[in-house]
């Protein structure tokens, strides 16, 4: 860490977040917008805080501004929404609490208790990766579906064999089960199109995943009959009670796309119910 290090290049800082972009780590950007009177960070300086509130890196100052841009940093990354951080001396805070109020919880007042008794705004943004969209299957469902989710705000993921001119753009491919096991603790969302293919193969690597959808192309029956195979497989009874098969809305899907598409308005369903419960839950 390096709270106490104020000799460091803004290089340092971007290659750090560069980072933690491509391992899809959440964190947030702070960066000295304003400063008034005496402050040991000046404009444009940065530091990168993880959501646990550690810094990854950069430097901002003393305790006194480390502890107010983690609390903010924390709030930002939970909340995915950016806030200004207002650090100000004792005597100038009454002067504006009004301020925090106007900007409907954008702008966040702290007070300054160091010495030097300086004013600094801080901007602090989120970085949240989006979630994955894990597709196993190489088949039509599994191409339409990827191409169908590319507006959709995922990283478009793929498992398998997909190749061929027409195969569909992803952000990542994994290629086996322990490349896809050692892939990290990312948000995902699943669907398994292999559709007669290495349907348990696929469905042993999935479920242990923690998903927060995970889908079935096929029927319920056929679905069912691969139960006792997967507790063979060492799979939990209510992982797999949490598939959902067949995938998607019921809207009478017959051709490959229609059935894509149905997948995707049940991924948005889950993902804004998901987003709906935490906002009400705070």
């Amino acid at each position: 860490m390096t709270k106490e290090s104020p000799d460091l290049s803004l290089r340092d800082v971007e290659t750090v977040a560069a980072r933690l972009r491509a391992a899809g780590t959440p964190h947030a950007v702070a960066t000295v917008v304003r400063t008034l009177s005496s402050t040991a960070a000046k404009p444009g300086m940065k530091a990168l805080v993880l959501d646990d509130g550690e810094f990854a890196e950069g430097w901002l100052g003393g305790g006194c501004v480390t502890s107010a841009v983690q609390r903010a940093a924390k709030e930002a990354i939970k909340s995915g929404e950016a806030t200004l951080v207002c650090l100000r001396p004792e005597e100038l805070m009454a002067d504006e609490q009004d301020g925090e109020q106007d900007g409907e919880g954008m702008v966040t007042l702290a007070r300054n208790g160091c010495p030097s008794k300086g004013s600094m705004d801080i901007f602090v943004e989120p970085v949240v990766p989006q979630p994955e969209l894990l597709v196993f299957g190489d088949g039509p469902v599994a191409r339409a579906l990827l191409r169908i989710a590319a507006g959709f705000g995922f990283t478009l993921a793929s498992y398998g064999v997909m190749d061929g001119e027409a195969a569909p753009v992803t952000d990542r491919h994994y290629t086996t089960a322990e490349e896809l096991a050692a892939s990290g603790n990312t948000r995902r969302f699943i669907v398994v199109a292999t559709q007669g293919s290495g349907d348990v193969a696929s469905l042993t690597a999935a479920l242990p995943l923690g998903a927060e959808y995970l889908a079935f192309v096929g029927s319920r029956r056929k679905f069912a009959s691969y139960r006792d195979r997967l507790i063979a497989a060492g799979i939990a009874a209510e992982f797999i009670g949490d598939v959902r098969s067949p995938a998607g809305l019921h809207i009478d899907a017959v051709t490959p796309e229609e059935i894509a598409l149905s997948i995707m308005a049940e991924i948005v369903r889950t993902r804004r119910s998901a987003s709906r419960a935490e906002a009400a839950h705070g």
